[in-house]
């Protein structure tokens, strides 16, 4: 593959000569595309040359349909005249524009906010508001809308309160009266929209309030970027552009506007590309590209992966053909590409379907294992209110911060429900009620297993994994599926039934991504427990993730650097199964009154199943 030099300068200025400004309207099917701009852009765009090239060469390698213009950054206010003339320039060429700003004082300062407890800093968001207000009829805030100033005056504004309950309160203050309150005061119509960052398990510890401001503003917004999961300090795994997305969803049923990626810490342009995928396979209804800077970025050598050229989803060789001959390539090919195989997907989906899960609000317990599960094929489907109504219902630890569930797990049993609680869930609850259902506890105790055993059958894995024991009373509850240490037992999954129900405890490994060492088969009894009662079942081994729908469309997407040979069970046999890309028919196997297909999927890469 050959390697691009030209300078920046000079490829734009090429480019800015040969190239007419494309139209934008309804570019995509399926969803709107915006391009967000950060206030070190916005303010060069008073240079109508430099806006002009920028863009040219963006909107020539990804359509475009909307741009966030930033007012506010790093103490950057943009001045009224250039927003204006920004405003004019994308609106002539059939783009939307609304504002954004960044409420962070100091970016590289780990991330310093405005203080809200000092009148200065208040008055200074205030106008920023002010501002953004009078130069737009909608804005978003970017997702630094949140405080952890500890300084004098915060301290003595605290008080005895925890931090958290402390920025709870602030900041739903904040919102109303610095945020829509003075918004509103100089613009009685503006729209506004506050967007949440992917560290959806924290929010509370730095203010962002779940239970408060979604009914406060017009929307919210996701932030759906994960990244690398090794290399990147927050280690996400990447079902998380998912699975967040849905979770707002939940939150705000119907005012959720959309996902949001940057193209940061990628390592390959796959990843970029997948985050892309996911965040659409989620049914948004927009994606935000985070941002003009970094879509103008030359692509490198490293980002063509060592597993391109065996067939996989997002093809670099054809991304960078595509782009106009004579112009190094850039990043905003990649989102190109991908956005367009989306398009091509999200409209054979029908409504997202998984396994109900339960996250109330300001909860944490086991960071991030809904992620964690959906990395090992189990489509989770999370909800900030107990699902009552799902057949079968998971419960982490982060569900404890209900103070009525072990009422609601009751009810859910003695309705016949079936319901699946993780062994830090069991550690929280024993001692809060719920040994009435039964007893059995999570001790402090710990094993080394690599051996496992289940009703039919027994594996292995090379390396041993640490787990907490889960202790039973002998027929009272069942060990399913075991794991193994020098000859003794440790439940790995442990069934009682209940009145007319059942509750299962998963036992999760100290590190909880040692779930992913798990053998095929033994990933196969977990799956089949949670997936009870959904479309489709995954066999095969983990890091494949398995996305339904309520059409019977199914994605199956494969996040390793290797093919993945994979089954699918389908609970309507009655359906021809079909290639939803490529439009022939899969063939499928009948097993117990299962249509059962085969799949090879390539290296991060996925597979569309439609039926007719």
């Amino acid at each position: 593959m050959p390697s691009y030099k030209l300078p920046l300068a000079l490829l734009l200025g090429l480019f800015t000569m040969a190239l007419a400004f494309p139209a934008s309207a309804s570019n995509y099917r399926n969803f709107h595309v915006a391009v967000y701009v950060r206030a070190y852009e916005v303010q060069k765009m008073k240079d109508p040359a430099w806006l002009q090239a920028r863009w040219n060469l963006v909107s020539s390698q990804v359509k475009v349909d909307k741009v966030y213009l930033e007012t506010f950054r790093d103490g950057i206010l943009v001045d009224d005249a250039t927003l204006q003339a920004a405003k004019r320039f994308f609106e002539a060429h059939g783009v939307q524009v609304a504002g954004g700003i960044a409420a962070v004082r100091n970016e590289r300062n780990l991330f310093e906010t405005f203080c809200y407890t000092q009148p200065s800093q208040r008055a200074e968001f205030k106008r920023v508001v002010e501002a953004t207000a009078r130069n737009f009829d909608s804005f978003i805030l970017d997702d630094f809308f949140f405080t952890t100033c500890t300084c004098d005056s915060c301290i003595a504004a605290k008080g005895t309160q925890s931090w958290t309950q402390f920025r709870l309160g602030l900041m739903t203050e904040v919102a109303r009266d610095l945020v829509l309150g003075a918004a509103r005061s100089v613009n009685p119509g503006v729209k506004v929209t506050i967007k949440y960052p992917n560290w959806y398990e924290h929010y509370q510890g730095s203010g962002y309030n779940l239970a408060t401001e979604p009914a406060m503003f017009d929307r919210i917004y996701t932030g759906t970027e994960t990244r690398d999961p090794v290399i990147t300090g927050q280690h996400l795994q990447q079902y998380q552009s998912y699975e967040i997305f849905r979770y707002l969803e939940n939150v705000a049923p119907g005012r959720n506007g959309g996902g949001w990626v940057d193209t940061g810490a990628r390592v390959t342009a796959d990843r970029y590309a997948e985050q892309l995928w996911d965040t659409m396979f989620a049914k948004a209804p927009e994606i935000t590209l985070f941002a003009l800077n970094e879509l103008v970025e030359p692509l490198q050598p490293s980002d063509r992966a060592p597993w391109q050229g065996e067939g996989t989803s997002f093809d670099y060789d054809r991304a960078v053909a595509a782009v106009r001959h004579g112009v190094a390539p850039t990043l905003a090919c990649v989102a190109g590409q991908a956005l367009d195989l989306a398009d091509r997907v999200v409209g054979k989906l029908g409504n997202p379907v998984g396994v109900a899960s339960y996250r109330p609000f300001n909860s944490t317990g086991e960071d991030y294992l809904h992620n964690v599960l959906g990395m090992c094929g189990i489509p989770v489907e999370l909800h900030p209110t107990f699902p009552a109504s799902a057949p079968v219902v998971l419960l982490t630890e982060d569900a404890k911060g209900d103070p009525n569930l072990v009422r609601e797990i009751e009810a859910k049993l003695r309705a016949g429900g079936r319901v699946i609680i993780t062994s830090g869930l069991l550690h929280a609850l024993q001692d809060r009620g719920l040994s009435d259902i039964g007893e059995f506890r999570c001790g402090e105790r710990r094993a080394f297993v690599a051996d496992f055993s289940y009703w039919g059958g027994e594996d292995r894995i090379e390396k041993p994994m640490l787990i907490p024991e889960v202790r039973y009373l002998t027929n009272n509850s069942w060990d399913i599926l075991s794991g193994r240490a020098s000859g003794m037992g440790f439940p790995m999954v442990l069934m009682h039934a209940y009145n007319r129900g059942k509750l299962y405890v998963l036992t999760i490994p100290d590190n909880p991504l040692d779930l992913y060492r798990l053998p095929p088969d033994v990933l196969n009894r977990i799956r089949a427990l949670a997936s009870d009662g959904l479309p489709a079942q995954l066999e095969g081994p983990s890091k494949v993730a398995l996305f339904e729908y309520d059409n019977g469309a199914v994605i199956v997407q494969n996040f390793r650097d290797e093919p993945v040979s994979v089954r699918v069970r389908l609970n309507d046999s009655s359906r021809a199964v079909v290639d939803g890309l490529g439009g022939g028919v899969i063939p499928h196997t009948l097993d117990k009154g299962q249509a059962v297909v085969a799949l090879d999927v390539p290296a991060h890469s996925f597979r569309l199943l439609t039926r007719r």
